[in-house]
């Protein structure tokens, strides 16, 4: 699925709670996580933001890139499960879709490493993970998005990824 052009600007509404990068802390993180939830999270940045604060995501979806620009990838603290994709810049492939499903059945803390560009793949995390579920991505030079997966997350995605095909 390849993102169009009108969708761009649409994408950039976060799905979630826009927590600042000013208010963004271990407490206010841990305030807003359900007990139990299973947590996700989707980038370099907030994965290792995540890491530093103690909380160690269930699923960790991580490209080696902030703001795309190279980097070092997170700290792999106690990962247990490694898998592999690739997804293209502005695109969301059948392979990173299959590798995603593929994690929700792999042992926890599960860390995916796309060859390419992840941004895209909160939708599809979200479509598959399951619900109450946490996700966390981060919305540039603005703060974390936290989104808690309901049916109307899902219903809300499924629009969105239904504009792309």
């Amino acid at each position: 699925m390849k993102l169009p052009e009108n969708l761009r600007e649409r994408l950039k509404i976060p799905l979630g709670e826009l927590i600042p990068n000013e208010k963004t802390n271990k407490e206010s993180i841990l305030n807003l996580i359900p007990k139990g939830a299973f947590i996700i999270t989707v980038g370099d940045a907030t994965t290792e933001k995540m890491i530093n604060y103690g909380i160690i995501p269930s699923l960790q979806i991580i490209d080696g890139q902030e703001k795309r620009i190279q980097r070092s990838p997170p700290t792999e603290t106690s990962v247990l499960t490694h898998l592999n994709c690739n997804n293209p810049a502005a695109e969301i492939s059948s392979e990173s879709i299959e590798t995603i499903r593929k994690a929700f059945d792999s042992n926890p803390p599960v860390r995916i490493t796309v060859h390419g560009e992840e941004d895209l793949l909160v939708l599809p995390v979200c479509m598959n993970a399951p619900t109450n579920s946490v996700v966390m991505y981060g919305q540039p030079n603005e703060g974390l998005v936290f989104v808690i997966i309901t049916p109307a997350i899902k219903h809300k995605v499924k629009s969105l990824l239904d504009l792309m095909n």
